[in-house]
């Protein structure tokens, strides 16, 4: 198994603690059989989890600390192939983050210009995807909390950023038209096929199934009195804080509460389908692109602009 001198190095956003990162040289481990070698094009910046790393409010959990390389959803070219590499050196790729870069914990590790990865960690995709491809991360979050099934679509989603805009627009695809809320005129673009309204020009309370992207641990009273008899509400944001909600009107509507979690390996290949097929649209969701040595500054517009629906950083601007 020969390592190549160019798979020896990379550039990375290193967040080296809370609110304080670079862009920065670091060593890369040796590749093993398996594994594939990709030269990163672009990389999206979480507003979720990677939020909670940049701002030290990420719960403690096995592996966390500092520094560290945050990243999911990067997208790059394969430049080497290990042997039983399932790749091959050319292969267009989607990257669900990296840990390879030795001392320097990979949470989640695609902030970087080059990585290596399992093969069976990559997911070939279309290059006509180009950076958009950064988006079929939190397109397979998107998918899973409903998985396609067309009775299971929501019919309120709340929240208008790009996992809400996800969700709606794969409800459209399984022949559904939900109502969305959002309390941002801002954000109130950009409908395919759904509409989006301000919660307060809203009086309906028969929603027989309400998807939860805030993230506002308050919410709950609010969405149980929109529900119908037996409805359900499903939480699909990252909540900081506990949730709390008021026992009797949940018990007089009979409500169930589910949380979707983490998405699984079916699910990014169903959205890369739909992708790929034109049946998802991922347009119109990246806003803003910056060069990795202007990370700092991306990621503050990243996290405190309400006008930046999805943040790419381009690598293609260090060759």
């Amino acid at each position: 198994m020969v390592r190549p001198d160019f798979a020896k190095q990379s550039q990375a956003i290193v967040l080296r603690q809370p609110m304080d990162l670079a862009l920065s040289p670091v060593a890369l481990s040796p590749p093993a059989e398996g594994d594939v070698v990709v030269d990163i094009l672009f990389s999206g910046i979480s507003t979720g989890t990677e939020k909670l790393l940049w701002s030290g409010r990420m719960p403690m959990f096995p592996g966390m600390g500092y520094p560290l390389i945050p990243g999911y959803e990067s997208v790059g070219r394969v430049v080497h192939a290990m042997p039983r590499a399932t790749h091959h050196e050319g292969d267009f790729v989607f990257v669900p983050g990296a840990k390879c870069f030795g001392d320097i914990r990979g949470l989640f590790g695609g902030a970087a210009s080059r990585v290596i990865v399992a093969s069976d960690r990559a997911l070939a995709i279309d290059e006509s995807l180009g950076e958009r491809g950064v988006l079929l991360a939190l397109a397979a979050t998107a998918y899973h909390v409903y998985q396609g099934v067309p009775e299971q679509q929501p019919d309120l989603i709340v929240g208008h950023g790009v996992l809400g805009r996800l969700i709606a627009r794969l409800a459209v695809a399984a022949g559904r038209r939900p109502v969305v809320w959002e309390t941002n005129a801002a954000r109130r673009t950009g409908a395919r096929g759904y509409t989006v309204i301000d919660p307060t020009e809203d009086d309906r309370r028969n929603y027989a199934r309400i998807c939860d992207v805030s993230g506002d641990p308050q919410i709950l009273d609010t969405l149980v009195s929109r529900l119908a008899a037996g409805g359900e509400i499903t939480l699909a944001g990252f909540y900081e804080d506990a949730l709390s909600f008021t026992f009797p009107p949940a018990f007089m509507r009979e409500a169930r509460i589910r949380i979707a979690a983490q998405w699984q390996p079916q699910d990014l290949d169903a959205v890369r389908s739909l992708a790929q097929s034109g049946a998802l649209s991922l347009a119109g969701l990246i806003t803003h692109r910056r060069s990795p040595p202007d990370a700092e500054a991306a990621y503050r517009t990243a996290f405190t602009d309400p006008d930046c629906l999805k943040m790419v950083l381009d690598w293609s601007t260090l060759a």
